[in-house]
């Protein structure tokens, strides 16, 4: 199978599940931020070995998807757990505790920034601002916002995941 850049590249059947987004894509000016949410869709994170697909198939240069992935915090290279953490840690959330609440989270899920939870269910990250500086500290899971954290609420919450988590 040849793709729309004629670059004569088989495509590979461990990225099949992206196929039918690069045929609708490639070719098309503007869709590369498109097709990376799709293959995160698709497979939870970016590896590297996808990017050189992506970039093969679709005939723009790896360098340029990869700046484009490392820029924009929403698209993720490595696995992460199910759940997302993000702990706030701008001025206001500092203030605030963001710095107790951190360390409460790290030792409660026995991880550093960036790694995931032993039983895979949450990746911990710190980020800069989430924009919630009147509910501070904060911190997203997921989609959802949690505000006015303390050390034992934010433990609950983790819990509360793990709990309803354990039981699907």
């Amino acid at each position: 199978m040849e793709c729309k850049c004629n670059c004569k590249e088989e495509y590979n059947p461990d990225f099949y599940d992206l196929e039918n987004d690069l045929k609708k894509y490639a070719g098309t000016e503007g869709s590369l931020i498109t097709i990376l949410q799709k293959a995160q869709d698709i497979y939870g994170y970016i590896a590297v070995d996808l990017l050189a697909y992506i970039s093969r198939r679709t005939g723009i240069k790896l360098a340029k998807i990869i700046g484009v992935v490392t820029f924009y915090t929403q698209f993720k290279t490595k696995p992460s757990g199910k759940y997302l953490i993000l702990l706030c840690q701008g001025t206001a959330c500092h203030v605030n505790g963001s710095s107790d609440i951190e360390e409460t989270v790290k030792e409660y899920l026995k991880v550093e920034a960036g790694e995931i939870s032993e039983n895979g269910v949450f990746t911990y990250n710190n980020v800069a601002c989430l924009g919630c500086c009147s509910l501070s500290p904060v911190m997203m899971i997921g989609d959802k916002t949690y505000s006015n954290l303390t050390k034992d609420k934010a433990v609950a919450i983790l819990k509360e995941i793990e709990k309803t988590e354990a039981c699907k």
